[in-house]
């Protein structure tokens, strides 16, 4: 009797073990991203921003805490986690999106028609 418990209990952990790894496996697999996101152009601005997260995000290794909450607000479309406005001198801080495009981790900001486009 004690054996065929034992063996229940066996046959259970591994029908777990393997529904973990197709959960984990299925986890895996690319988020659904929300829609690209249009800043408001203001001041002397070049043109309107455009972020899209798909241009952002590894598909071998989908993260959004890589970003949220750290940076940016995972409630407020295009707004910073500390609520403050996206500026340049706020990126050449290390704020906002200049946290990654600091030239080092990825371009950097010197170069407007990279993120601006004239409408």
């Amino acid at each position: 009797m004690r054996r065929r418990t034992r063996q229940t209990v066996a046959a259970i952990a591994v029908l777990l073990a393997l529904a973990l790894v197709t959960a984990a496996a299925a986890q895996s697999k690319m988020p659904k991203l929300p829609p690209p996101y249009v800043f408001a152009q203001t001041g002397d601005s070049p043109g309107k921003v455009t972020f899209d997260h798909s241009s952002h995000v590894d598909e071998s290794a989908p993260s959004c805490t890589s970003c949220h909450p750290k940076v940016f607000s995972i409630l407020k479309a295009g707004g910073s986690v500390d609520g403050t406005p996206i500026t340049h001198a706020a990126m050449e801080k290390g704020k906002s999106c200049g946290a990654c495009h600091d030239g080092k981790k990825s371009f950097g900001i010197d170069d407007c028609s990279l993120c601006h486009r004239a409408q």
